[in-house]
């Protein structure tokens, strides 16, 4: 599969514990088998058959999944691994000086209904891949940020990225790209390393709510944070509907309140409370 599908690299261990013919291509079916039973997913499986020859003089018989006697006393062992659509893969042993086309090409033929009739018994015993991976296998998860938040992410000297790392047990690769590559041993914790990579680059939208978290009261207003590290000017007269004198008789540091974002003028950002309150007004009118 394409990496952006399925960004793994696999090791496939075939342990071979009785052999009476081809041990490598029984390893190909139930690799090809073992991979779509893993949730990997291929675009066909793969089957494969060893054909052999006994040839006396001009006569010749070409045989099909060869035995292991028929291999050791026979001419040929030639291996023929592929898919429905066509062969991947070829090994030939000739035990003879040469073989002609004519036995290649009666070979190759039996060697695809042989690969046909395999592909057909595997397809009896699992149609297609999984739909998805075994809740016990390690998962790598990808996401993309823009280039110029990289720097957000690892923070000074890596700080911000080990404490990510720290809190969730993942590991994270970044790219020059933005591209992004959490791996972990379970979903919940790649899902919480996402969330705060996620929070961490997110970008403002104007017309858009926010739950932020007041973190400093001025005369003029008070700043409230939206995303980790990056917070926004609420103006006096944007936090009630009604006129107020103070800040304070509203909010205090640490209250969390709706937001919404008024405009973007560089890096400022300019949010409104007043403007959710009427909003949540007027549903509320609609619905009585």
């Amino acid at each position: 599969p394409d990496e952006t599908v399925f960004p793994y690299t696999l090791r496939v261990v075939s342990d071979i514990l009785e052999s009476n013919g081809s041990s490598s291509m029984a390893s190909v079916c139930g690799a090809s088998l073992a991979l779509m039973d893993a949730g990997v997913p291929v675009a066909s499986a793969v089957g494969g058959v060893a054909m052999g020859l006994v040839k006396e003089g001009d006569k010749y018989a070409i045989l099909t999944d060869i035995a292991g006697a028929e291999d050791h006393y026979g001419d040929m062992d030639f291996k023929v691994a592929g898919t429905r659509q066509g062969i991947t893969a070829l090994q030939m042993d000739i035990k003879v000086p040469n073989i002609t086309t004519n036995i290649m090409r009666e070979a190759l033929e039996q060697a695809r209904r042989g690969r046909l009739f395999i592909l057909e018994k595997m397809q009896a015993a699992l149609a297609e891949p999984r739909a998805s991976l075994s809740q016990y296998a390690p998962r790598i998860y990808t996401m993309n940020i823009a280039t110029d938040k990289i720097r957000d992410v690892i923070g000074p000297g890596g700080k911000v990225i080990r404490g990510i790392i720290e809190q969730t047990g993942v590991k994270i690769d970044v790219s020059d790209d933005g591209t992004i590559h959490i791996a972990s041993a379970d979903e919940a914790s790649a899902s919480k390393a996402m969330k705060i990579i996620g929070e961490i680059t997110a970008v403002a939208e104007v017309g858009k709510t926010y739950l932020g978290k007041v973190v400093r009261l001025v005369d003029f207003g008070a700043f409230v944070e939206i995303f980790p590290g990056t917070d926004g000017l609420l103006h006096i007269s944007e936090i009630a509907e009604n006129r107020i004198k103070e800040v304070r008789d509203e909010l205090k540091e640490g209250d969390q309140i709706l937001v919404k974002v008024l405009a973007l003028e560089g890096n400022k950002i300019k949010l409104s409370r007043k403007a959710v309150l009427r909003e949540q007004r007027e549903k509320l009118k609609v619905k009585q």
